[in-house]
């Protein structure tokens, strides 16, 4: 398992990947563009090769993170039209980067009903996958259910990326704020949650894992991260993804709310002892 954290980008790949392995990450994230914009960004292809050999020769894993913004299932033609050419854009990025995913949030309906979203966000990942050709996965992260968010339990992730074109393409990051906040998982329940993730394959397209406790109480949809141990979810439970036989393969990256990113080294030695 390797353990890590949320990065800027902000002055290039290749420090970001640096800052990371200062803080002690194994593995980090980082987003292939402002997170609240989708304006197209120019790929600076000599940093991200030196930040990819960097990461290579250091063991460690990256994983993207798409903008917020994009919508999968929205039936706005404009909003389409632009969330299939930035979503391309990004998987473009995060393969320069060498990422193991890139992860994107789910489509909201918006109004037109559960079944519409599930085939509108069908119907745009075929948009965006059908001629991509790279390595990096695009990885479907469940959401907390905050007003028309689709993609709340395991078994409807799976059926999403069963009914693509190119299900190989697709993969799956599980946040644990997100599960909490819609009401998927608790302490006494964890084992029922993988055992289920393993009989759905959902675990063995489980690529990352995103970290974070929650503000918010159990079942709330309320999707507001909180620092491991200080929220609702608790150390205790939250430890039991870092012990899990299941998860060792995996990168855990944590999102938790800091001021600064020197913040995450603490957080990170904290996360190593809970796991033993």
């Amino acid at each position: 398992m390797k353990i890590g954290c949320h990065i800027s980008v902000a002055k290039g790949f290749y420090k970001a990947a640096k800052r990371a392995h200062e803080l002690g990450a194994d593995a980090f994230q980082v987003f292939t563009k402002n997170p609240r914009g989708l304006r197209p960004k120019k790929l600076n292809r000599a940093d991200a090769e030196k930040g990819k050999q960097y990461c290579g020769e250091q063991g460690i894993t990256l994983v993207c993170h798409t903008p917020y913004i994009t919508n999968l299932s929205t039936p706005k033609p404009d909003l389409h039209e632009v969330t299939i050419r930035s979503i391309k854009e990004d998987l473009a990025i995060a393969d320069a980067y060498g990422a193991a995913g890139a992860v994107v949030h789910c489509g909201k309906h918006v109004g037109e009903g559960e079944e519409y979203g599930r085939r509108r966000m069908v119907e745009t990942l075929n948009l965006i996958l059908d001629e991509y050709e790279g390595n990096t996965k695009l990885l479907l992260e469940n959401t907390a259910g905050q007003g028309s968010e689709l993609g709340l339990s395991i078994r409807e992730l799976v059926e999403i990326r069963e009914a693509v074109n190119k299900p190989e393409k697709v993969g799956f990051c599980f946040d644990t704020c997100h599960a909490f906040a819609a009401g998927i998982w608790t302490e006494e329940t964890f084992t029922d949650l993988v055992d289920e993730m393993e009989e759905t394959k959902y675990l063995e397209n489980l690529v990352a894992i995103h970290f974070n406790d929650s503000k918010a109480p159990w079942g709330s949809r309320k999707d507001r991260h909180e620092k491991i141990g200080k929220g609702e979810i608790g150390a205790q439970a939250l430890s039991l993804f870092l012990r899990e036989p299941r998860f060792k393969r995996l990168p855990v990256v944590l999102e938790t709310p800091v001021e600064d990113e020197q913040e995450y080294a603490e957080e990170i030695r904290y996360l190593h002892e809970l796991k033993g």
